[in-house]
Parts: structure tokens; C-alpha cells; sequence
């Protein structure tokens, strides 16, 4: 006698049995990721609650609180302080430190191999940004030269359109004070966001003249 093969019945119930077994493992697979995933952005992170002595952070942030998300090397405003660092080095660059900001007159013919922001019709430049709480500690700011535009007809500056600056967010490491208990003169590490000028465009003045 030949054992009795299993009725289609029972092959149902198997299956729906091993599904239900693989839906579980899956479901347990993911809540870890879904965890790590719902921290809002600017958060405090578990590293962040380390506490740093003012030594330790001379020379930048720990390695081990720079993740993926943290990768400044990939911003305009990081990218930009050698260049700018070296024209404030320069004799030129500290005979013009002190030259009010002042709108340009754009000359069509010669400004066509100039930079993007001497090109543009809402002019800008930039400068270096300082500060000792913040990592990066010194990033290029985007200022605008012009309250109004440049008309492309006549080179000058117009008030029928507005220059405002274009902001860019970026997630910093900002230093704040650790409780007295952590010791004196120790900080932690807090991330959050903040908004770069990286350049400046035209827009339509909000009322009407």
C-alpha cells in the first residue's frame, strides 16, 4: 500500500503556513530599519551625546560623527573657502578688503568669459563665514551686490525687479556646553540644519510701484 498523497486542500494549508512564516521574518527584518529611519531631521544623534574636550575638537569634528549625511565636500559653500582663502592672502585681495559693496555696471562684450556671478543680471560675491561653534567652521556666503537688477539694455541697475539671495540647507555639527556633571570645558556635538546664501536671482518686487 502506497502512503495517500496530500489532497490540494492540504497543500493550501502549507503554503499559506510557510507564507505567513516568511511574512513574520520579514516583518521583524524591518523594524529595526524602519526605526533608524523615522529620526526627524536636526535630531540628536546617540554620538552626539558624547562629551568632547575643546583639545579633541581643535582640528574639526570626530571622525565617527561624520556619516554619509554629513558629507560637506559635495557643497558649493565647503568647496569655495580654499579659493576664497587665497584671494584674502593675496596683495590685491587686501587692498580691496574694505571696498563698500557697491552694484556693478555690466559690460555685455567683456563680461562673457567673467564668472557665473559676474555674468548674472542680480550679481554676487562671496565671503568667508566664521564660526568657532559651528563644523564646517568657515563656509563661502553668497552676498548680493545689487538691491534691484542689472538691465541687460543699459548695463545699469534697475528697481523694477529685486535681487534676493538663494538659499541652500545644510546639515551642520553645532557645539554646545556639556552639563557641569561631564566636566568643565567639555562640549557635544548637535546636528543641525542651516540655510547657505550659495548665489543671488531677479524676482518681481512684492508691491507693485
Amino acid at each position: 500500500m502506497f502512503p495517500a498523497s496530500p489532497t490540494p486542500a492540504a497543500w493550501r494549508g502549507a503554503s499559506n503556513t510557510w507564507l505567513m512564516c516568511w511574512l513574520c521574518v520579514a516583518a521583524l527584518l524591518a523594524v529595526p530599519g524602519q526605526c533608524r529611519g523615522s529620526r526627524r531631521p536636526g535630531a540628536v544623534s546617540a554620538l552626539s551625546l558624547q562629551c568632547f574636550s575643546a583639545a579633541e575638537l581643535e582640528s574639526g569634528a570626530p571622525a565617527q560623527l561624520l556619516g554619509r549625511s554629513l558629507r560637506w565636500d559635495r557643497h558649493v559653500a565647503v568647496q569655495l573657502v580654499p579659493h576664497l582663502e587665497q584671494l584674502e592672502a593675496s596683495a590685491a585681495r587686501r587692498l580691496r578688503r574694505h571696498r563698500p559693496r557697491s552694484c556693478p555696471a555690466l559690460a555685455l562684450r567683456s563680461e562673457l568669459h567673467s564668472q557665473l556671478q559676474e555674468r548674472s543680471i542680480s550679481p554676487w560675491r562671496y565671503r568667508i563665514d566664521e564660526d568657532e561653534n559651528r563644523y564646517p567652521r568657515r563656509l563661502a556666503f553668497a552676498e548680493c551686490l545689487c538691491s534691484g537688477c542689472v538691465d541687460v539694455k543699459t548695463g545699469r541697475e534697475t528697481t523694477s525687479l529685486n535681487s534676493v539671495a538663494i538659499q541652500q540647507e545644510m546639515l551642520v555639527l553645532r557645539r554646545k556646553p556639556c552639563p557641569r556633571s561631564a566636566g568643565q570645558g567639555r562640549f557635544r556635538l548637535e546636528m543641525e540644519y542651516i540655510q547657505v546664501p550659495v548665489g543671488c536671482t531677479c524676482v518681481l518686487p512684492r508691491t507693485v510701484r
